[in-house]
């Protein structure tokens, strides 16, 4: 019989035992808790929570051969955890609310969110600059599955839609204009949407030099990793104009400490890496491993399979 080992609470492992009776599962501590796992644990699949716990430690002894990570990026994981074993992610569970963030974030730019409301009388009424979505062009860093589900959402809006990938996949959204470059895609987006993973290829892959190519007055949103931008130029783009204003859901270090500019800068809007939360996403999280569950007691193949060399 397989034995998961479910480090993703209770509720996940009543989830779980329902959906695959088939299988043993034992709920085990996910760091948050002082109590300890017995000496002779086994179990060929782990369903893990986020890091901390010791039992990471002791994978290759348990018996390890498949482990579900509950987000998408790996780039916080050791690697020595990743190798030697199958390792799939919860890939695209998140995209609904992150793809919502962004678009919410892009019409608070154009709305003028929160400054066009009212605390006192204002000079005039009836009268203000707003801006519209519609007809404004967003360029998309990465069309993954949230950067997929920013799309749609955006082409709804009546924008249009430009994004490079690393993959010559086709885009998956009718609507979408695929670019070769980025260079492209920075001297024509009014709205920047970073949506790729963070590997070595994307490290600081919003620079300086990037920044002196962007459409002058560019809105960008961060809602993948902090590691992608260069917030040293960053700050240089802003200061000077020709990033207007900055969303930043995600920044590196996280979080960065007290007192930094990020904090202060009038034209920055930084969020604690938040736009992942719905009151949905422990349900998608625990389907998505469940359905990989299903496929693996069938002998098919696993789901969003990570490479660890790639590092997504």
């Amino acid at each position: 019989m397989t034995t998961v080992l479910n480090m993703m609470g209770p509720k996940a492992g009543a989830a779980i035992a329902e959906a695959v009776p088939e299988v043993e599962v034992v709920d085990v501590v996910d760091g948050a808790d002082d109590g300890e796992e017995p000496p002779d644990l086994h179990g060929e699949v782990l369903f893990a929570a986020w890091l901390g716990s010791p039992l990471y430690e002791r994978l290759d002894e348990i018996g390890v051969q498949w482990m579900h990570l509950p987000g998408t990026g790996i780039d916080t994981w050791p690697r020595e955890l990743l190798v030697g074993r199958t390792v799939t992610c919860s890939r695209g569970v998140s995209a609904i609310p992150i793809a919502e963030f962004a678009l919410a974030a892009m019409l608070a730019f154009e709305k003028r969110i929160p400054d066009v409301w009212l605390h006192e009388p204002p000079e005039q009424w009836n009268v203000d600059r707003l801006g519209e979505l519609a007809g404004k062009t967003v360029g998309i860093v990465g069309l993954g599955g949230i950067g997929r589900a920013v799309a749609q959402r955006a082409i709804g809006f009546d924008m249009r839609v430009v994004a490079v990938r690393r993959s010559s996949e086709r885009a998956g959204v009718d609507g979408v204009e695929l670019v070769a470059d980025l260079d492209h895609l920075l001297t024509t987006a009014d709205h920047l949407v970073v949506a790729a993973p963070a590997t070595p290829a994307t490290h600081r892959l919003l620079d300086a030099e990037a920044f002196a190519k962007v459409k002058p007055g560019v809105h960008l949103v961060n809602v993948a990793r902090g590691a992608l931008v260069d917030h040293d130029a960053l700050r240089v783009a802003l200061d000077d104009g020709r990033v207007a204003l900055a969303t930043l859901d995600t920044v590196d270090p996280e979080p960065v400490p007290a007192g930094h500019w990020l904090y202060e800068h009038p034209n920055v809007r930084l969020s604690a890496h938040v736009s992942w939360s719905s009151p949905k996403a422990f349900e998608r999280i625990t389907g998505a491993f469940i359905r990989n569950l299903r496929r693996y007691r069938a002998g098919e193949p696993l789901l969003d399979v990570i490479d660890v060399d790639e590092g997504y």
